[in-house]
């Protein structure tokens, strides 16, 4: 493993799991810990009002806000979230309604990430006292093959570098982490290019619509989600690497407008754009998740495009095994949470990929160019409609209760 050998420090902490990144799947963990008196650090390389306030999904699926009830972290979620029971299809100049709570019994959550991770950092550091480091610079990891791994840093006030001394390492600051940079030369990481790009935006305008919308059209794909009543997310295909200067305020709600269009709705409601930014749709896997004490979780172990809105759920997925996990080992010796970790996410996040790759085609079969895949992409959809067992398995994965793990 390619991490470096420990540095010279007067001054070395100890603290039994060190945390890289303060995202849901490291402040979880966290607070797992704490609950279980276990101590730990969080290391961050932004602010806390950064991190509090940074756009991201908003989409909770109804098994990770129970997990997150259970433990004690869904207060403010549970009294501010919408609830979603249904999801629309618009394709053909008309929409088409998929009532999946009826279909299943359960339902999404929408709660913007930024509260989420608001709501963590508070519970983590205020109430059950966690430490955490905002702002470090240079974090590196050291001797994760060994029985006495370690973490360095550079702190934020005093601009000098700190050792800790730790038993597990839990890398959850993401794709362009530090904790991506060491992995070993048999990490095996599979991945894959959807071909498109998504111009991702934030419109100052209410929902149109009282649910989540898919907007299947030849010119590409389009979806409108609420995240609250003032804002709403919306997302147009676009060609992959596009400049977001590209899309003048008008092409954005003339193309919304069209691939949205739908005889039997309003048109959309337009407001000012907030954020304009193009994601290159892919996917990837680190195979395994655990390298000697170094535990991944989140987008440090596994990406999903917002395809299927399945990220903050994995990471919260993997945050709850990992979390569990280490209270076992570390109060009560037990190790079977820690050594069956990487497998019984990956079962979870394999499922997710499936899932997003199937609806990747129902998304941009039509616009693709290729008559074949428009056709079978509309043959999925008419199934979807007609057929009560396809809208039943659809709905078991639109809400991920039928995934393992």
């Amino acid at each position: 493993m390619t991490s470096s050998p420990h540095p010279d420090s007067p001054s070395p902490q100890r603290f039994p799991v060190v945390i890289v990144g303060a995202g849901p799947a490291g402040l979880t963990v966290g607070n797992i810990l704490r609950a279980a008196s276990v101590d730990c650090l969080v290391l961050e390389t932004e602010t806390r009002a950064f991190i509090e306030q940074r756009p991201r999904a908003g989409v909770l699926e109804e098994w990770a806000v129970r997990g997150l009830e259970r433990r004690g972290l869904a207060e403010n979620l549970m009294e501010r979230a919408q609830t979603h029971t249904e999801c629309e299809f618009r394709f053909g100049g008309r929409s088409h309604r998929l009532g999946y709570q009826e279909l299943t019994g359960h339902h999404h959550f929408v709660y913007p990430q930024p509260l989420l991770v608001t709501d963590l950092v508070r519970e983590y550091a205020d109430v059950r006292g966690g430490a955490i480091r905002f702002g470090v610079r240079d974090v590196q990891l050291h001797g994760l093959d060994s029985d006495r791994p370690a973490v360095s840093y550079v702190d934020a006030e005093t601009g000098q570098r700190e050792l800790v001394h730790c038993e597990f390492v839990a890398g959850c600051d993401g794709a362009r982490g530090v904790t991506r940079t060491v992995l070993p030369q048999h990490a095996r990481i599979a991945r894959h290019d959807y071909g498109v790009g998504w111009l991702a935006l934030l419109a100052e305008a209410p929902p149109s619509s009282d649910c989540v919308v898919f907007g299947i059209h030849p010119n590409g794909f389009a979806g409108h989600m609420a995240r609250s009543p003032e804002v709403t997310r919306y997302y147009l295909e676009c060609p992959p690497g596009d400049d977001p200067e590209n899309w003048s305020h008008e092409r954005v709600w003339a193309e919304l407008q069209e691939r949205l269009g739908s005889a039997d709705r309003p048109p959309l409601t337009e407001g000012r754009l907030i954020e304009k930014r193009v994601l290159d749709m892919h996917n990837y896997v680190v195979e395994p998740m655990v390298f000697g004490r170094l535990f991944l979780a989140g987008d440090a172990a596994h990406l999903t495009a917002p395809i299927a809105a399945k990220g903050m759920n994995l990471a919260l997925h993997d945050a709850f095994l990992l979390g569990d996990g280490l209270v076992g080992f570390l109060t009560k010796g037990e190790q079977e949470g820690l050594t069956g970790y990487s497998d019984a996410c990956l079962g979870r996040v394999w499922d997710y990929q499936e899932f997003s790759q199937w609806l990747s085609e129902v998304y941009h079969g039509t616009s693709s160019g290729d008559a074949y895949r428009a056709g079978t992409t509309l043959a999925r959809l008419r199934r979807l409609f007609e057929s009560p067992a396809a809208a039943a398995a659809f709905a078991e994965q639109y809400l991920g209760e039928s995934s393992a793990g």
